[in-house]
């Protein structure tokens, strides 16, 4: 029975000597007081009594949130910075042994290191400088942790308070640079408005201009084409009369046909040209024949054939060629009888 409870006892405690480390954490081994071993992740077996594990250590990238602290830039400003400090441990023993608390001092060393950083930088630069003092910060912690197995990854500043005087200044010019930029965009754009609208008259005034050039030109040309196609169907039509063998003689027999129509008319008096007499014959006598009447007499159409026909014979009996041979009383009947008889074939051809 005693044999029992003391192997009951001896599996208790070699139990409690079995130690599971977890991923990315380790265990610091003293054996009687004195640093023995680093216990990674994984199965380990602590012998009992003379080992201790004095240390867990978290292996994984932390984040610091350190408080705000006063700063006084280079132009005696005092702000308020708090910032934020990413680091991971790389080397446990350093870790364990280098300095009693390792985030103590990586907060004062941060704190530090900013008074020292910002104090080399007025309060404008400070404001728009943070990524600059971020990576100063980061050169600076990180090279100072080494000899404490820490490694600083990153540093970011997260709020920069200056006092509140200065922030109302602050706020006062920001409101006058903000109406200075709209003054300066709404004039700039009135300016490329008024520019823009006067391209636009200058482009419609030269389109309209075109458009009557092109307008005028388009007339020009068409005018010009119907005056040629009109002189080109006179030449045509003179060309086919020049074909078809027309003579003096059809030209006066067509000039008397067109004749007709006037002398059916109600007109007392009919003006022709001379030279349309002479080419026409006896109907060139028709204006002679009315020109001793009274313009209010109206006579009948047999009377004005009487007369038309008597000027007609008379007209034909001067210019008869043969009177210039000889002024004898035959030849005088017989050119008036030459007339009469032409006369008669006109009165045919007219009827």
């Amino acid at each position: 029975m005693f044999l029992i409870i003391l192997l009951v006892i001896v599996a208790v405690v070699l139990a409690n000597q079995i130690r599971i480390v977890p991923q990315q954490t380790c265990y610091i081994i003293e054996r009687l007081g004195k640093y023995s071993a680093t216990w990674d992740a994984g199965l380990h077996v602590k012998t009992p009594v003379i080992d201790k594990m004095v240390k867990k250590i978290s292996l994984k990238e932390k984040v610091y949130d350190f408080p705000p602290q006063d700063v006084i830039t280079k132009d005696n400003v005092s702000i308020k910075i708090d910032s934020v400090v990413y680091a991971t441990v790389f080397d446990p023993y350093s870790y364990t042994y280098g300095i009693e608390n390792p985030i103590v001092g990586l907060q004062n060393l941060t704190a530090t290191t900013l008074r020292s950083i910002i104090g080399e930088m007025e309060l404008d630069a400070t404001l728009s400088s943070r990524a600059s003092i971020n990576s100063r910060m980061q050169a600076v912690l990180d090279e100072a942790t080494d000899e404490w197995g820490i490694k600083v990854t990153r540093v970011e500043v997260k709020n920069i308070k200056p006092p509140v005087e200065i922030e109302e200044v602050m706020t006062k010019q920001m409101r006058a640079e903000r109406e200075r930029r709209q003054t300066v965009l709404e004039a700039q754009a009135h300016k490329e408005s008024v520019v823009s609208r006067a391209e636009g008259d200058k482009q419609a005034k030269m389109l309209a201009a075109e458009a009557e050039r092109d307008a005028q030109i388009a007339l020009a040309e068409g005018q010009a084409k119907a005056i040629r196609l009109v002189y080109e169907a006179e030449a045509e039509g003179i060309n086919k009369l020049a074909e078809s063998g027309l003579n003096n003689s059809i030209l006066r027999l067509k000039s008397i046909e067109a004749m007709k129509d006037v002398a059916d008319g109600r007109a007392t008096k009919i003006f022709i040209p001379n030279t349309l007499a002479d080419g026409i014959g006896p109907a060139g006598v028709l204006g002679e024949a009315f020109r001793n009447y009274d313009d209010n007499k109206l006579i009948s159409r047999k009377e004005r054939e009487q007369i038309v026909q008597k000027k007609c014979v008379e007209k034909q009996v001067s210019s008869d060629a043969c009177l210039s041979d000889s002024n004898s009383k035959e030849t005088y009947n017989s050119a008036f009888s030459n007339a009469d008889t032409e006369h008669e074939m006109h009165n045919v051809r007219l009827s």
